[in-house]
């Protein structure tokens, strides 16, 4: 058997081709790529977070995780639940959990900071003090901010480092697995085959559950069925979100004036083609029901487990969010609520041609406008502008909500409002 072994290793090194040079190689490319990226002159180590010493050699032939955090960040701590998560599932596969290793990169103020924060890491970590090799990790993979989580894979090559890895975990969960080019493209063609076949049903619907709530106290069940052909809006948002406090009014007040618009004109509809969900972040169910009792549509129960699927379907990586369904199920637009912000009920059905003729008569409205005003709200002279002449998407600075297309403007300072705030605050004076 050892002469077999050994004869086939003559072999292997006399063709140059066979793949266990190729590993072999790919293994000392590894080993060099890591334990110059990880180790430094005097230090051969990682820490755990027992801070047990474990060296930089043993994550040769891992794909590895650059976790850049701090314990000072609200966000970092938000994705530090999610990627322990994540990095349980991974380690505790009998597949997968000896080829995948994080190691954290601290921005901590000092060492006790970075000690709280790595006794909540179940990976390893360059030690806080070495402040050196933390400065080239930031400068080499240009990190602008946190979290960031930085994917290499065992050998270099096309795809082998991934950047946005914050953001497939949070999009892909523990299914972006091993991180490979070839898996995302797999996941972007699934996500996409998802997207063009789904329905209100298979969105809202579960084998436990298949409706929804109205009312409060003692709330009815809605069938999910009885939505099947209408317009829907799924609203993202949370009682403890101050953007979301502030937008859940407004957003009443115009879903009233679309069920009101509904039951005049010509089409005489029944008022009953526009509905909204409520897609709760509630921390508990107390929240849940204060806030959904300010509210007349209807909502998914609280922790329903379709909620972390539809934040993950539709990529909600902010709320208050409002996304557009059309009566056929398919998504209209993820951006309802700069729609809702800009052309409040007249946004509805929120479909590109209704968008088009609105945008038609913002532009014929924008020609009656003064080229520049003086705002309550600032100092210096305000300029208008759209899209296409020096504006673009931005938040106004009166009413603190998204806006596009008009707007005044401050050529000094950045400073950006709507039109209509201008149009409706006191003392401005037109030039």
């Amino acid at each position: 058997m050892m002469k077999e072994m050994m004869s086939n290793h003559d072999q292997a090194l006399s063709n140059g081709t066979s793949a266990g040079i190729v590993g072999a190689e790919a293994e000392r490319v590894s080993s060099s790529r890591i334990s110059s990226l990880l180790a430094s002159t005097d230090r051969d180590y990682l820490l755990s977070p027992s801070g047990n010493q474990v060296k930089v050699a043993d994550l040769d032939g891992k794909i590895i995780g650059l976790y850049f955090s701090a314990n000072w960040y609200p966000p970092c701590w938000n994705f530090n639940q999610v990627l322990v998560g994540i990095y349980n599932q991974l380690k505790n596969s009998s597949i997968t959990g000896s080829s995948f290793e994080i190691v954290y990169i601290s921005s901590d103020e000092d060492s006790d900071a970075f000690n709280t924060y790595h006794a909540c890491m179940p990976w390893l970590a360059i030690p806080f003090s070495d402040l050196e090799t933390k400065k080239a990790l930031n400068r080499k993979f240009e990190i602008e901010g946190i979290p960031s989580l930085v994917i290499l894979q065992p050998s270099d090559g096309d795809g082998a480092t991934l950047h946005d890895g914050v953001e497939l975990i949070y999009r892909y969960g523990v299914q972006a697995f091993p991180f490979t080019r070839q898996r995302l493209e797999q996941l972007e063609e699934e996500e996409k085959q998802k997207h063009e076949n789904q329905t209100l049903t298979n969105l809202l619907t579960n084998h436990d559950r298949h409706y929804l709530l109205l009312g409060h106290q003692t709330p009815n069940q809605v069938p999910v069925a009885s939505l099947v052909g209408k317009t829907i809006g799924l609203y993202f948002s949370a009682q403890w979100c101050i953007p979301c406090v502030n937008f859940t009014p407004r957003l009443i007040s115009i879903y009233k004036k679309i069920k009101e618009q509904m039951l005049v004109g010509d089409q005489q509809q029944d008022g009953e083609d526009f509905e909204i969900v409520f897609v709760s972040s509630d921390r508990d169910r107390t929240s849940f029901e204060a806030y959904f009792s300010t509210m007349p549509w209807l909502a998914l129960p609280f922790e329903d487990p379709n909620i972390k699927e539809l934040v993950k379907h539709f990529d909600v990586k902010g709320i208050p969010c409002l996304v557009i369904l059309g009566p056929d199920g398919k998504t209209v637009t993820r951006q309802g609520r700069n729609l809702i912000n800009l052309y409040k009920e007249n946004a509805y059905p929120f479909t590109d041609a209704k968008l088009e003729l609105l945008e038609k008569k913002m532009d014929e409205e924008a020609k009656s406008l003064p080229r520049s005003v003086y705002h309550g709200g600032h100092r210096h002279e305000l300029n208008l502008v759209s899209e296409g002449n020096g504006g673009g998407p931005f938040i106004c600075c009166d009413c603190d909500e998204q806006g596009c297309g008009w707007a005044y403007q401050c050529l000094e300072c950045g400073y950006e409002v709507h039109p209509k705030c201008v149009a409706a605050a006191t003392g401005a004076v037109n030039t």
